[in-house]
Formats: C-alpha cells, structure tokens, sequence
C-alpha cells in the first residue's frame, strides 16, 4: 500500500505500529457533533414538534399516529414466561419438558414464538449436560488407564 504525499505532511512515523493514534480512546461524557448541531437546530422546538405530531395523529395521519403510539407504548420486546413444566435433572428428562411446552402452545398459554425460545434453552441444557456426563467418563477412563 503507498502512502499518500499530496498533504503536505510526512506520514511514515506517524503512530507507532500497532498503536491508536489516541490510546487513551474517545473521552467518557463526549457527544457527537452530529447529534449537538441536531439538538442546536431543535432546541426549544420539542414542545410545538410533539403538538404537531399529535394533532396530524389526531387528523388521521397513520405514520404520526405510529409515531405517537410508539412513544407512548413501545412494541413488547419481551416477557417473563410463566407456566408449569418439569424440572429437568437429567437428559432424559427434557422429553417430558419439552411435552410440557408444546402442551402450553396448544393450550394457548404460551406463543410458538415464546416456544421456540424455551426449546432453544432445554438444547443448551441438554448440550451443557452431555458436555459434562462426556467430560467426567473421559476422566474415569483416563483414570482407570492410569492406574
């Protein structure tokens, strides 16, 4: 890669290799000028904004009234699930856990969507598990070869 020379200034030595050209990073508290020169142009107008939003909200207008709602209940992003399913202790108990969800969706207690996150979280489990049961009869048997 050339470096370039039309400005002026002798590039090579610049930074040290490997280094930032500020170690110490950005400061903690700065703000970005795009976002101050925004704020500037805005200042003092949030009040007569907003009013205008709500009263093309109030006039019909479909993308204000979404933007009115959005602020005054944001989409749900998430919720605690709760319902009644097995305890899982062992592997072959996740069989039994995962009836239990599916059970839950027909009954209309939980969402597919919700269902879905649940089985994500008994795999990782189940994983977690035969992770160790394999770890531990390795180690039995390296043991056992040991002796």
């Amino acid at each position: 890669m050339t470096e370039p020379d039309s400005t002026g200034r002798k590039q090579s030595g610049r930074f040290a290799k490997g280094q930032s050209g500020n170690p110490a990073g950005r400061p903690q508290g700065s703000r970005n000028a795009t976002t101050l020169a925004l704020e500037s142009l805005l200042d003092g107008q949030a009040r007569a904004l907003t009013q205008k939003a709500i009263d093309l909200a109030l006039a019909g207008d479909l993308t204000a009234l979404r933007i009115c709602l959005d602020r005054i209940l944001p989409p749900r992003k998430d919720r605690p699930v709760t319902f009644n399913f097995p305890v899982i202790t062992r592997i072959s108990e996740a069989a039994n856990t995962m009836s239990a969800v599916l059970t839950a969706v027909a009954a209309g207690e939980i969402t597919p969507a919700e269902a879905a996150e649940i089985s994500k979280l008994v795999d990782t489990y189940v994983k977690a598990v035969e992770a160790t049961d394999l770890s531990e009869r390795i180690e039995k048997l390296e043991r056992m070869t040991n002796q």
